[in-house]
C-alpha cells in the first residue's frame, strides 16, 4: 500500500514538473545552451503592461501541448523591455509591437521576421512545427557539406 502511494505521488509531482516551460535564465545563457544543444530559439519580446503579452503567458504558453513541443525542441528566451533585460539591438529596433515572438539559429541570426502579438494555441503549434523543420533541413544540409 505505501508503494502505491510513494509511486502515486512521483507520478503526480513529476506531471506537475513536466507542465512547467522552462525558460532560459537570460539572453546570453540562452544562447549559450542553444549553440550546446543545438537547438533552435523560441524568443520572446514582452512587456508586464502589455495586455496581449500577458494573454499569450497566461494562455498559450500554458498550455500542455505546447509547453511539450517547447522544451522538448527549442530553447525558451523571454526578455521583459520595461525591465531592462538585454534585447540584442538588432532585434529591438526589427520588433515593431509586442509581444515580438523571434526564432532564431543558436547563433542568434533570425530564422524568420518576428510574429507580433498574441497567438492561440493551435496557430502557434502550427508555428513552432514549421520552425523546427526548416531548422532540422538547415541542420541536416550542414552536415552534407
Amino acid at each position: 500500500m505505501v508503494k502505491k502511494i510513494i509511486l502515486t505521488m512521483l507520478l503526480l509531482a513529476s506531471s506537475v514538473m513536466a507542465a512547467e516551460l522552462h525558460w532560459a535564465k537570460n539572453y546570453q545563457a540562452g544562447m549559450a545552451e542553444a549553440m550546446k544543444e543545438n537547438k533552435p530559439v523560441l524568443f520572446i519580446v514582452s512587456s508586464t503592461h502589455c495586455k496581449y503579452c500577458l494573454l499569450l503567458d497566461k494562455t498559450t504558453l500554458h498550455d500542455p501541448k505546447v509547453i511539450q513541443a517547447l522544451n522538448r525542441d527549442f530553447i525558451a528566451i523571454r526578455s521583459w523591455a520595461d525591465k531592462g533585460d538585454y534585447i540584442p539591438e538588432a532585434i529591438a529596433q526589427h520588433t515593431p509591437g509586442l509581444p515580438g515572438i523571434w526564432f532564431l539559429f543558436p547563433d542568434g541570426t533570425p530564422m524568420y521576421r518576428p510574429l507580433l502579438g498574441y497567438m492561440k494555441e493551435g496557430p502557434f503549434l502550427n508555428a513552432l512545427g514549421i520552425v523546427k523543420n526548416a531548422f532540422d533541413k538547415q541542420q541536416s544540409k550542414k552536415v552534407k557539406k
